[in-house]
């Protein structure tokens, strides 16, 4: 149920933004004729949905995974997590983001927000029991690493260009079935509908390969950054520790994977869609740098 309301507030969200902007850029009345508004029109919906999630980013996390954010800690391991992650961040140079934890049995976390000085950290509670005060440092410095760098954002941003062509050109292929293939002259006809649905899923699946390989080079700067603010040997040993948990399933929401530390195992073609690379190749790029 807080999955179907997470979508269709989203959803909303996208329709009013994208209504707003298409009736100030004149364009609300497209009729596939006119490619530069064709373009305007795929823009606006390729960004708006991409944005307004990076937006919402932080209340969605929160939502999707439970999160308990840290106002006051209870506890001295909350105390402690706090004041790592506000070190971390000095370090980092950027402002102290909300600081959380989910409840969840698999050892992840992850970063999220729309700007590296309004952002959320959150670890899961099983990572916070299983591993090492030293571990739980890098795994915090690698997502300190992703705020920095500006991961969400720059994600956020190629999620839309990329939804932006894929509309595009699907457009430009119905259209072209529509009036050269099948003659039609009277707007737009069934052929246009069912060849754009057909252009948008094939060309959907080839884009998304575009933007997990975007995700899976960010891991490698993450844990650049994690090893540079917690040690080298502290964030290999805390990716070691996620490697001999491999047979522990990953729940995170679907919405999250691409945020977390650990993305799951894939083989195959599957690989191509994969958020993270496999553990082994972040280990041996951290080993190269001794």
């Amino acid at each position: 149920m807080m999955r179907i309301m997470l979508f269709m507030a989203t959803n909303l969200a996208v329709l009013l933004i994208a209504s707003i902007t298409l009736k100030l850029l004149g364009v609300d009345r497209f009729t596939g004729q006119n490619y530069t508004s064709l373009l305007i029109f795929c823009g606006v919906f390729g960004f708006a949905g991409s944005l307004v999630s990076l937006f919402l980013s932080k209340w969605m996390a929160k939502m999707s995974t439970g999160t308990q954010i840290i106002s006051q800690p209870r506890t001295r391991h909350e105390q402690w997590l706090l004041q790592t992650v506000e070190e971390l961040s000095r370090n980092a140079g950027i402002k102290m983001p909300e600081v959380g934890i989910f409840p969840a049995y698999e050892s992840n976390a992850f970063a999220t927000g729309w700007n590296r000085n309004d952002a959320l950290v959150a670890v899961s509670q099983g990572l916070l029991e299983r591993f090492s005060p030293d571990e739980v440092k890098a795994v915090l410095a690698h997502e300190i690493g992703h705020v920095a760098n500006g991961d969400m954002v720059t994600l956020a941003l190629i999620q839309g260009v990329v939804n932006t062509f894929v509309m595009f050109f699907a457009r430009i292929f119905g259209n072209f079935v529509d009036k050269v293939l099948l003659k039609n002259e009277e707007g737009n006809g069934i052929g246009f509908y069912v060849a754009t649905f057909f252009a948008e899923m094939v060309l959907g699946i080839l884009a998304s390969t575009i933007v997990m390989w975007f995700s899976r080079r960010r891991e490698f700067r993450a844990d650049e950054a994690g090893a540079n603010l917690a040690g080298t040997a502290a964030m290999i040993g805390a990716l070691q520790r996620l490697r001999s948990e491999q047979g522990v399933p990953v729940h995170m929401p679907e919405t999250m994977t691409a945020f977390g530390i650990n993305g799951g195992v894939r083989e195959g073609l599957k690989a191509l869609f994969m958020t993270h690379p496999p553990l082994e190749a972040r280990i041996a790029a951290l080993q190269a740098r001794r």
